[in-house]
Formats: C-alpha cells, sequence, structure tokens
C-alpha cells in the first residue's frame, strides 16, 4: 500500500505527503494554496491602495482649506480622475452649477439635489474602498472547514489502507494521518491571514468612509451659507 511504501522510505517531506495523498485531498489542498495566494495578493493590493487614499485624502484637504475660491478649486478637478473627498466635491459642485444655470428658486429643493449627489458619490467611493474585502471574509470563514474536508476525506482513506494491511502498527498509521492532517495545515494557513486582514482593512475602510462623511457633512454646510447668500441677493436684484 501507499502509506506502507511512504513509511518504509521514511520520506514524510511535505511535498511527498501531498504527492502520497489521494485526489480529492489534493484537490482539496491545490485549492486552498490557490486561496492563500489570492488573499496575499488582495492583502498587499489593499495595504498600497488604503496608504495612496490617505494621502489623496491629505492632500485634498490641503488644497480644500487653502482658502482658493470653490469655483477655482473645481475647475482644477473637473476634468480630473478624481476619488474620495475629491470625487464627491466634484459632484456637488456639478449639481450646484447645472441648478443655477437652470435657474433655481427653491433652496430646500437645490440643497436636497446637492446632498443626494454627494451621497451618491460617497456610496460609490465605499464600495471602492470596501471591493474584495467579502473575499477575505468567505477565505477566513471557510478555509478551516474545507481544510477540515480535506482531512476527513484523508483518514478515511487511510482507515482503508489500515484495513487492506491489516496491521495497526505506527508505521501504517502515521504517514496518511499526516497527510490528512497536512489540508487542516493548510486551511488554517489560509484562513488566519484572511481574518486578520478583513478586520484590519475593515477598520481602515471604515475610518475612511468617516473622513468622507465629515467632508461632506462639511461642504454641504459651505454650500447651504452660500445658497442663502445667492438666494438673499437674487432676491435683492428683483
Amino acid at each position: 500500500m501507499e502509506q506502507v511504501g511512504l513509511a518504509a522510505t521514511g520520506d514524510i517531506t511535505l511535498w511527498s505527503l501531498f504527492m502520497q495523498a489521494g485526489i480529492v485531498v489534493k484537490i482539496v489542498i491545490l485549492g486552498l494554496i490557490g486561496a492563500s495566494i489570492w488573499t496575499w495578493a488582495i492583502i498587499v493590493d489593499k495595504s498600497f491602495s488604503y496608504g495612496r487614499t490617505r494621502r489623496q485624502y491629505d492632500r485634498f484637504e490641503q488644497m480644500f482649506w487653502s482658502g482658493q475660491s470653490l469655483e477655482e478649486l473645481y475647475q482644477s478637478l473637473q476634468d480630473r480622475t478624481t476619488t474620495g473627498m475629491g470625487t464627491i466635491f466634484v459632484s456637488a459642485m456639478r449639481e450646484w452649477k447645472k441648478s443655477f444655470e437652470r435657474g433655481a428658486r427653491s433652496p430646500m429643493g437645490l440643497q436636497m439635489r446637492i446632498d443626494k449627489a454627494m451621497d451618491v458619490a460617497l456610496a460609490r467611493e465605499t464600495e471602492s474602498l470596501e471591493a474584495r474585502l467579502g473575499s477575505l471574509a468567505s477565505i477566513g470563514a471557510s478555509a478551516p472547514f474545507i481544510g477540515l474536508f480535506g482531512t476527513v476525506v484523508g483518514i478515511m482513506t487511510s482507515f482503508q489502507a489500515i484495513a487492506g494491511s491489516k496491521s495497526t502498527n505506527l508505521a501504517v498509521v502515521a504517514p496518511g494521518i499526516a497527510e490528512a492532517l497536512l489540508a487542516t495545515a493548510i486551511g488554517l494557513l489560509a484562513a488566519i491571514p484572511a481574518v486578520i486582514a478583513y478586520n484590519k482593512f475593515s477598520s481602515d475602510a471604515g475610518k475612511l468612509t468617516a473622513r468622507m462623511e465629515g467632508f461632506a457633512d462639511e461642504f454641504s454646510g459651505i454650500l447651504s451659507r452660500q445658497i442663502d447668500e445667492r438666494m438673499q441677493s437674487r432676491q435683492a436684484a428683483e
């Protein structure tokens, strides 16, 4: 039997354990290795992406509070590819300009349209920040159980080999059990980084979203005052 041959040679390296495993266990192990690679790809991507996003937020806030007019800032950003706060700002200013160009006369209606535009932009940016975090959660939750499934199948196969060899010697049992437990080990290897990364990046995404929400609220207040001033000026002119 395969287990007897493995024990006789004394070769119990990870590679030999994988090669001696049954087809089901091999499929489970390969799937978990793929999940682990995907997990680390997401971790690397999100680490760079969130760092870049923080720097973009810092630069935008510096420009926004630098003292230049809203119109000047809008002109400098409207033709660029913006993210985060920049996208919220451009969306609000675009709705602001369209409404006044069409002769908006209801301050409340204008404010609601601007807030709605910012809410839509905020939702899209939040969705972008949280992209692929669901994959980390799924891998973290399912990988241990998938590994356990491979282990159960491997142990069942090992017991069948024991019955066929009519021997309960540890040298016969140990290699098959080791093959089976390899699936659980790889499942944990995929799950642990996924769970840690999910918790970390979910917290980071929440903080970045909170910064955008704070900016949207502040900007909504600024535009509300601007709307009141424009409406009063229009009424005085009439």
